[in-house]
């Protein structure tokens, strides 16, 4: 008998220790689960969660920012708008959670609508640092983009040089910078043609000028406006094609620069069905515009840029390719070879920054010796968007914003032909539940003749 209520109160013990460790272990895992977050994401192109580079920018935003989504709670064609915000905005709130998301319904309060100038059901206003912006697309890019507008401080004027045949910042030729001028204005840059015939000189409010591969000679005059430009601190970026400088060559002896004639070659483009005229990025120089640079970028038709060390100019190389491949100094044919004896072998420069200090204020300079590499034709190679975008970035000042573009999110949609359509709905509807069928009747009959 005493053995028993021993045993019982044993048992009785042990079964309240495990129900206190087993309610400690939950509470433990609640605590860590409240406190600790591990995601990995698996979908394809990672479309589920942000990329490194939107992350990087939403660290670098000092202070809240608020998102007032003006929409109903429900919608005939949108569905749920407001639970389609908070879902498109949950990963954000997990790398920033000072980010403030308020509803407004635009059919109760039409005046707030209004006065906030909301066009479509579920536009957001996003405001930060004093300034605000509108959202209706709800994407990744579009964001991430919005954010960086905002977080420009100021103007930031970048200028074309136009008049004489220049690839425009706002042309839809081939040869044209439209794209690439339409994703300066898309991040908070300000874009403006300049005709230094017209205009006394480059205006004092540009940020950036732009000279892409002039096709007629500049006047003394103009050139000399340029160079004043640069003598007052001036920041520039110059496209350099393999081609005459049209009357730029005291731009490139103000700048230090060397710039021989001929073609890179680059026989590892060749290798994956380019001409060889095609380089490819090979080598990012140690500098904040490359800093941490991995995609592939493109540089057709591009010419060596060298330097001179003048003492002061600092000058680093910022790209280089064809480790393989050389300058090719005669004509583009199936014949094309390296001569060792007056031909530079690879690797090649083929785009330099250059940085001096005028009047306590920082100077900065980029020659690419590609007008192709930005051109409408050729932007969406690989990363030559991003690293344009980080150039202009690092040109008007604004270092704390060089990061890689938000990835484009792959289409996950199929699209079937109407005879496709009907094909999937006859072998469900119809081809698999007769073959079921069928299948069961044939089961059944066998089993009715083994058992008579």
């Amino acid at each position: 008998m005493q053995a028993d209520r021993k045993r019982r109160l044993q048992v009785l013990v042990q079964n309240g220790l495990f129900v206190v460790l087993l309610a400690a272990a939950v509470a433990l895992a609640a605590f860590l689960a409240r406190e600790y977050r591990v995601e990995k994401d698996v979908s394809l192109n990672s479309r589920n969660s942000l990329s490194p580079a939107s992350m990087d920018v939403l660290r670098q935003l000092q202070g809240p920012v608020t998102v007032t989504s003006y929409s109903s709670p429900q919608d005939a064609r949108l569905g749920n708008p407001r639970r389609a915000t908070r879902d498109f905005l949950e990963p954000y709130l997990r790398v920033k959670p000072d980010i403030r998301l308020e509803f407004v319904d635009p059919r109760v309060e039409p005046g707030l609508a209004a006065a906030a100038g909301i066009r479509v059901n579920g536009e957001m206003v996003v405001e930060y640092n004093q300034r605000s912006g509108h959202l209706t697309e709800l994407s990744e890019s579009s964001f991430v983009n919005l954010l960086m507008r905002l977080a420009r401080s100021g103007e930031r004027l970048v200028m074309g040089l136009e008049g004489h045949g220049e690839r425009r910042l706002t042309g839809i030729a081939n040869h044209d910078l439209g794209e690439f001028g339409s994703q300066l204005q898309s991040k908070g840059f300000k874009v403006a043609p300049l005709n230094l015939a017209l205009a006394q000189e480059v205006p004092a409010n540009a940020s950036v000028l732009v000279i892409a591969s002039p096709q007629t000679d500049l006047l003394p005059a103009e050139v000399a406006k340029i160079k004043s430009w640069l003598a007052r601190g001036g920041n520039l970026l110059w496209l350099v094609d393999a081609e005459p400088l049209r009357g730029l060559q005291p731009v490139a002896e103000a700048l230090g620069l060397v710039l021989s004639p001929g073609v890179v070659i680059d026989p590892e483009a060749a290798g994956v069905s380019r001409s060889p005229a095609m380089a490819i990025g090979a080598a990012y120089g140690r500098h904040a515009i490359t800093a941490g640079f991995r995609l592939q970028t493109l540089f057709p038709f591009a010419r060596q840029i060298g330097t001179v060390d003048s003492g002061e100019w600092r000058t680093t190389p910022l790209v280089d390719v064809a480790p393989r491949g050389w300058v090719e100094t005669g004509k583009l044919d199936a014949k094309i070879a390296f001569d060792k004896g007056r031909e530079v072998a690879g690797p090649v420069t083929v785009a330099v920054a250059l940085e001096r200090t005028v009047e306590d204020r920082a100077q900065r300079v980029v020659v690419v010796g590609s007008g192709h590499f930005l051109s409408n034709t050729f932007l969406g190679s690989g990363g030559n968007l991003d690293l344009g975008v980080n150039i202009v970035n690092w040109l008007a000042g604004d270092d704390t914003l060089i990061a890689l573009q938000p990835r484009p999110t792959l289409d996950s949609g199929l699209d079937f032909t109407r005879p496709a359509l009907y094909a999937i709905a006859f072998g469900f509807l119809i081809a698999l539940p007769l073959a079921l069928a069928l299948t069961g009747a044939a089961v059944w009959w066998r089993r009715r003749r083994h058992r008579s």
